[in-house]
């Protein structure tokens, strides 16, 4: 009778050890396949578990065939792609949901430029020119790829199968010649009052920097000139350089720079690295708006509320989700690189690494209004109010790179807090841009996995 127990025991222990190598195995493939939900709970789980080379080691041998699969399927994404050149073909149109189950009208359009490259790391210099932007100008989108590639289409194509796009010429290229400079990549793409401005990250023989130019807007071609430069430089390339455009009050917009990969710069203010930063529309004069930010993805402003609102990477987690109510002279700080909720990454030398102050409160900064750890990779936010929204409520629609989702944050009335979360999943795309149309009720989209355009609008 003790043997059959043991027996029992046996089999149950080893029936438990397989499934676990096979939830293993099955884990394997979903993380190095690049089709998983990083945000996921197992799937963290399991990538905390499985060292990423191991992962990168199986892919490339157990599944070489379904990863050749995977890979093919890119490919003739990318020829299809390539064939329909400036068409803007439609190639993907369905109802897909929330994870609340809320109903979504959604579509996907072609753009005609480079596709991100993950093979080679999401940091890796050839996919700085890799990022691309739109901006919605009455009854037309703009759109300007990394390698300040501009093309325009009516907005009323998206009821078509065709965007129909058009080039504009631009003179980016031989103003960067003239001037020996390296384009690194476009960081943002705005328009206002008649006038098109871009942040444009460049090299120059004083090292990497990011400025503002401007062109008046012609569909014929833009002529851009300097309009903001930062007169401020870094070493080596990085992923830190910010670079939101946004408008403002007094006639005045904002710009979003990161802290570039110097320390202590974000807490200077000898430094635009790490700030929020207003300029005059007609002068150019800036003023420092806030402090202490890392690397600000997505800038919003609130005109009757008064209200900044940006996101910003964290290191290895923390995100954040940032307000800045302007209702005083005060020059806010949000405490990179002393606070942060996330962690250095484990490649970061030991003698760089920093232990960060978690509470932003009791060391004197601004806490964030949601951390996100892990990280999403966050992007562009945008703010529905009550008046906009179809239910009444006010909203903020969040856009993700890692997470490959937007998320829905409904808050109360006075936006001091968050009442529900909801998320739209988008598998395999990386949203580096997002835009909103009032008159419509539709969200463009910017996916750089293919590239893409993304329509989406609430199904009412």
């Amino acid at each position: 009778m003790i043997e059959i127990k043991k027996i029992i025991k046996n089999k149950i222990f080893i029936t438990i050890i397989g499934l676990f190598f096979v939830l293993i195995f099955l884990g394997l493939w979903n993380i190095v396949s690049g089709g998983y939900d990083k945000q996921n709970s197992i799937v963290i789980f399991l990538k905390k578990i499985i060292p990423t080379s191991i992962a990168k080691k199986v892919r490339d041998t157990v599944f070489i065939i379904p990863d050749l699969k995977e890979q093919n399927r890119i490919l003739s994404l990318q020829v299809e792609k390539f064939e329909q050149g400036l068409n803007g073909n439609i190639f993907n149109d369905e109802i897909i949901l929330s994870n609340k189950k809320k109903e979504f009208i959604f579509k996907e359009f072609f753009l005609p430029f480079p596709r991100l490259d993950l093979r080679l790391g999401w940091a890796a210099t050839e996919n700085s020119r890799r990022a691309h932007y739109l901006e919605i100008i009455e009854d037309k989108i703009i759109v300007i790829s990394g390698f300040g590639q501009t093309i325009y289409f009516d907005k009323k194509n998206i009821f078509e199968n065709k965007l129909k796009q058009k080039k504009i010429p631009n003179n980016i290229t031989n103003i960067l010649s003239e001037k020996n400079m390296e384009l690194i990549g476009i960081r943002d793409l705005y328009f206002d009052d008649g006038n098109i401005y871009i942040s444009l990250q460049s090299k120059s023989s004083k090292g990497f920097g990011i400025d503002i130019y401007k062109a008046k807007f012609d569909l014929k071609k833009l002529d851009f000139e300097l309009f903001f430069k930062s007169n401020e430089y870094w070493d080596e390339y990085n992923v830190f350089s910010g670079g939101r455009i946004e408008n403002y009050k007094d006639n005045k917009i904002i710009f979003s720079i990161g802290y570039n990969n110097v320390r202590g710069a974000a807490q200077s203010m000898d430094s635009l690295f790490g700030k929020i930063v207003s300029v005059d529309k007609t002068t150019g004069e800036h003023d420092i708006i806030s402090m202490g930010h890392r690397n600000p993805q997505g800038l919003h402003y609130v005109e009757n509320l008064n209200l900044i609102i940006n996101t910003e990477h964290g290191p290895k987690g923390g995100d954040e989700i940032n307000f800045n109510y302007q209702d005083n002279n005060k020059i806010p700080n949000y405490g990179w690189d002393i606070a942060s909720y996330g962690v250095d990454y484990p490649t970061t030398a030991e003698h760089l690494k920093i232990d960060y102050k978690k509470s932003h409160n009791k060391h004197g900064f601004v806490e964030p209004f949601k951390y996100f750890t892990p990280s999403v990779g966050i992007s562009e936010i945008i703010y529905i109010s009550n008046e906009q929204s179809l239910d009444k409520q006010n909203y903020l629609y969040v856009a993700s790179l890692r997470g490959s989702s937007i998320y829905l944050l409904k808050l109360k009335d006075d936006l001091s807090k968050i009442i529900q979360e909801d998320r739209i999943y988008f598998s395999q795309q990386r949203i580096r841009d997002l835009k909103y149309d009032s008159k419509n009720q539709i969200f463009f989209i910017i996916f750089e996995n293919t590239p893409s355009i993304g329509i989406l609008k609430p199904k009412t």
